[in-house]
């Protein structure tokens, strides 16, 4: 299955959404490669992934690929979300807020950077 077969077959209004979330990611990760990972589409940056997104019945999913990054973001960007170490859900019609993903790549490059 590709992203976009994935995209095509998730139910509205997480269709929608998800497709709003893909954009802002391009934007943020121009030159990330993007695949399936784990069976949910994913943006790669040096063959690692650094965040994956889904849809449930009743909310949409942001994976940031490493459960360390919610334990490094600013808590108040994380508020009103419900969230554990690997999974951050968001309402079926509502995007991520631009400066929480924005923050969310930023901390898992820099987790990349790192291990190099």
């Amino acid at each position: 299955m590709t992203v976009d077969e994935y995209l095509d077959a998730a139910p509205e209004p997480q269709r929608t959404t998800l497709r709003a979330l893909r954009a802002m990611l391009l934007s943020f990760l121009p030159d990330a490669e993007e695949a399936m990972s784990y069976g949910v589409p994913a943006f790669k940056v040096r063959s690692k992934a650094v965040v994956g997104y889904a849809h449930a019945k009743r909310h949409c999913s942001y994976f940031p690929h490493s459960g360390a990054v919610f334990s490094i973001v600013e808590p108040e960007l994380l508020e009103g979300y419900d969230w554990s170490n690997g999974t951050l859900r968001f309402p079926v019609d509502q995007v991520l807020d631009e400066p929480l993903v924005r923050r969310l790549i930023d901390i898992r490059i820099a987790m990349l950077d790192k291990e190099q």
